[in-house]
């Protein structure tokens, strides 16, 4: 097992955010594994990362299913047996603008059951290959809009948003962010563990197309991606326990 060679799984990395992750970790030198819910997806995102020159792998993963996670997990396993850095990428929004007083209990728990629930699901299963490097880290893609304290900021641009289902699965996952990162220290394990805000960033994300989501003042993919990519590529940066986003440090 060659351990030194850095390994990167990024979920929910066939469009948007993550192939863009995916994209620049590639061109950075990482050896990075694209993990899709759909194989034909992910299968289409390694042929246009490919006609620029870039390879990835591809692991099919739905981080929803428990047997997916479990069979990427094997995989990952039996072809490199160790993993560096886990970027928990996949997320989605689900309550469209509805209020916190008539949320649909349906569309609240596809909010926890993706956002924080999966997130949790595969952290826990690909511990032990992160375990196997020498110094290894979880990157969690986090929101500004789980943090409470800019949800109270009248001057915050996310004071104004309403997806309480999103919210609270992200300020849930906030708090594992911390408490696994707690752990993790407190046994003296090599594994630091953060959350990132990208901001709003002009994917299909919530629904709308990147067209739309720039005129309603959405940043560029590379942009929405430039403190994961800082962080990934930084060795030296051992913090954890952390919640930041290009500006510097987001209020929990």
């Amino acid at each position: 097992m060659n351990s030194t060679k850095t390994l990167t799984l990024v979920t929910g990395a066939n469009r948007g955010m993550g192939l863009e992750i995916v994209k620049e970790l590639s061109q950075k030198g990482q050896q990075v594994i694209l993990g899709a819910r759909n194989l034909a997806n992910g299968q289409a995102a390694i042929a246009k990362l490919a006609q620029n020159g870039l390879q990835a792998d591809l692991v099919q993963l739905d981080v929803t299913d428990p047997e997916s996670i479990d069979q990427a997990a094997q995989k990952i396993t039996a072809k490199y047996g160790y993993l560096t850095i886990l970027i928990n990428n996949a997320g989605a929004v689900f309550d469209h603008r509805q209020m916190p007083s008539n949320i649909s209990q349906t569309n609240l728990q596809a909010d926890f059951a993706l956002n924080f629930f999966g997130l949790i699901a595969v952290t826990q299963k690909m511990l032990p290959l992160l375990q196997k490097s020498p110094q290894a880290k979880i990157i969690n893609i986090s929101s500004m809009m789980g943090s409470k304290t800019e949800a109270l900021n009248p001057t915050s641009t996310v004071y104004n948003a309403s997806a309480v289902g999103y919210q609270s699965a992200k300020a849930a996952a906030n708090m594992y962010t911390v408490q696994l990162a707690k752990e993790l220290h407190k046994k003296q394990l090599p594994i630091t563990v953060n959350a990132i805000d990208p901001g709003m960033v002009a994917t299909e994300f919530g629904g709308v197309t990147p067209e739309l989501a720039k005129q309603m003042g959405a940043k560029p993919l590379t942009t929405g991606v430039a403190r994961t990519v800082e962080l990934a590529t930084d060795p030296t940066d051992l913090t954890t326990a952390t919640f930041t986003n290009t500006a510097g440090t987001v209020a929990w």
